[in-house]
């Protein structure tokens, strides 16, 4: 938010859409402004800031933020994720709570509603709560509301044009390329009286961070298999179209890519079907909480790569469903819409049981889909090491196979050095790791080493 309309606010001082509070402590009667906001305006909250307007800052500690931000969210029903940054005004440190008139009413803090009267906070009657409930009615989705500061000027015209060539050759789309990009934006369901949809900001805004810091993707591929140390890590922002393809490339990045001779021709294939991840990672961006503060989440280890998405599963969706055929609930459906229109989905529910196919071709364990932390996340596993088959190896059996896991080979030399015993021993540990089709053994001689099937 500018400095200017910061210092507007506190000229006019509070009122039907601005509230000063003096400490991130008053967390109650920040809460029941939320619940107030929610139900009656868009509004601001400027913590460090006295009632009378003098701006006195905020005692911001490292984890000021997050905290205000799961308070507001465990406490709010249906939960509400304000839009929660921090501004320098006069010189001292302010928190801006920017809060969206919710399309759910009645939005509910500890199992009360509140309601915006001018400079105050009403408490909602038993039959205010039932208005309210009946005229919410049909519900709106998130990627529907209006871009209330977003205009055209923010649109970028090239991506547009792109968007439109490309749906008319994947899909045939009846809306030429050269169309002018309001009617475009028209057409596509994408504005509302004139109006941008957040799904349009998304989609083509030149910078859909001014308005949604939340949206980006961010990658990582970590050395070993725990999220401890860093090789690499990047947070794609820009478009979500853009973010989709940056993901993809970065996961390529750090993936390998073999080469084998199939008759007489050489064949290129990913140690991970890429159609797979492409899947995923474009499920993630496309059904993804954007009202969340999290964000689509890639990470890449040495034996397997998780893709972590916002939010858990639309109701009544369970991860068992995504196994078999199931039918398809868009969270956003404009950008699921647009993105069928460009062939990155399809609209039948058959994304994930593309993706264990894809899997399974490749000879790769069944990926698995669990909610983690509220979040749907799917894992591609290099190796078909399960827990079970863990559990039943001694110490030595399981040093080797963590061994192989970053290294992909070893050797009998290797092995004794890295088991501390005998070469009777270190043979004997990898025999039975074969008897187990744990490992396999390739070359000949001296030249004998094994690695993971």
């Amino acid at each position: 938010m500018s400095g200017k309309k910061l210092e507007q606010f506190l000229s006019e001082g509070e009122g039907q859409s601005v509230e000063f509070k003096e400490s991130l402590r008053l967390l109650n009667e920040i809460g029941e402004c939320i619940s107030a906001f929610s139900n009656s305006n868009n509004a601001v909250i400027l913590v460090g800031v006295s009632d009378n307007g003098k701006v006195v800052g905020a005692s911001i500690g490292r984890n000021s933020l997050e905290e205000l931000a799961g308070f507001i969210k465990r406490n709010t029903d249906p939960p509400v994720f304000p839009r929660i940054t921090i501004e320098r005004v006069r010189g001292k440190k302010v928190v801006v709570v920017s809060v969206g008139e919710c399309s759910e009413k009645p939005v509910l803090f500890k199992g009360r509603g509140f309601k915006r009267v001018g400079k105050t906070n009403q408490k909602l009657s038993a039959s205010e709560i039932r208005k309210l409930a009946k005229e919410s009615g049909e519900r709106v989705y998130w990627d529907e509301r209006i871009c209330r500061e977003a205009g055209l000027k923010g649109i970028d015209e090239e991506k547009v044009k792109w968007f439109l060539r490309k749906a008319k050759h994947e899909r045939n789309f009846g809306v030429e390329p050269e169309t002018p990009v309001e009617e475009a934006l028209e057409r596509l369901d994408l504005t509302k009286s004139g109006k941008l949809t957040n799904a349009a900001v998304l989609l083509f805004g030149k910078n859909p961070q001014k308005f949604f810091l939340q949206a980006e993707t961010k990658c990582a591929r970590f050395k070993g298999t725990e999220p401890l140390e860093f090789i690499d890590m990047k947070a794609f922002s820009g478009s979500i179209i853009d973010q989709r393809e940056n993901a993809i490339g970065f996961v390529k990045e750090h993936i390998k890519l073999h080469a084998k001779i199939v008759g007489t021709e050489r064949v290129e294939e990913w140690e991970y079907p890429i159609e797979a991840i492409r899947e995923a990672i474009t499920n993630a961006v496309c059904h993804r909480g954007y009202e969340t503060t999290g964000n689509v989440q890639i990470r890449i280890f040495d034996d397997r790569i998780e893709i972590w998405g916002c939010g858990p599963l639309p109701k009544p969706l369970t991860v068992d469903d995504l196994k078999k055929k199931h039918k398809s609930i868009p969270r956003n459906p404009l950008i699921a819409k647009c993105f069928f229109l460009i062939k990155f989905i399809e609209e039948w529910g058959t994304g994930t049981n593309r993706i264990i196919k894809w899997c399974l071709e490749k000879g790769l364990p069944e990926p698995v889909f669990e909610e983690i932390a509220n979040n749907l996340v799917v894992i591609f596993r290099k190796y078909k090491i399960t827990e079970e088959i863990l559990k039943e190896l001694n110490e030595r059996q399981k040093r080797i196979v963590e061994y192989l896991k970053a290294h992909e080979k070893i050797s009998r030399s290797e092995c004794m050095k890295l088991l501390n015993t005998s070469k009777d021993t270190a043979f004997r540990e990898l025999l039975a790791l074969q008897k187990k089709n744990i490992l396999t053994r390739q070359g000949s001689g001296k030249n004998v080493y094994y690695e993971l099937k």
